[in-house]
C-alpha cells in the first residue's frame, strides 16, 4: 500500500471523526478502517495530536519546521567556526 501523507489539520479532523465512531460503539480497527488508515496510525496520531485543535496542530508543524531549519543553521555555523579555529592554529 502506498504511503500517504496527511497534513496536521487533516489528522486532527480524522481523530475527531474516529472519536465519534468510537463513541457509537465501533472498535478502533473498524473506525480506522473506515477512515482509510491503520490502527497503528490512529494510536500514533492520538499520542501526538490528541486534544489539539486544528490551529494548534498547524502551529506545531510550523514550529517543528522552523526548529529543523534553525538546527541546520547552528550546525553550519559550528562547522564554519571549527574550520576557522583550525586555520588560525596553523594545523592544515
Amino acid at each position: 500500500m502506498a504511503k500517504k501523507r496527511f497534513k496536521a489539520e487533516q489528522i486532527v479532523l480524522m481523530l475527531r471523526e474516529a472519536e465519534i465512531q468510537l463513541a457509537k460503539g465501533m472498535s478502533v480497527e473498524e473506525a480506522s478502517r473506515s477512515l482509510g488508515i491503520a490502527p497503528q496510525s490512529y494510536y500514533r496520531w492520538r499520542k501526538e495530536y490528541g486534544g489539539m485543535k486544528v490551529d494548534q496542530a498547524k502551529r506545531l508543524k510550523e514550529l517543528e519546521q522552523e526548529n529543523g531549519r534553525l538546527k541546520k543553521l547552528v550546525a553550519d555555523l559550528s562547522l564554519g567556526n571549527s574550520i576557522l579555529k583550525e586555520v588560525s592554529r596553523g594545523n592544515f
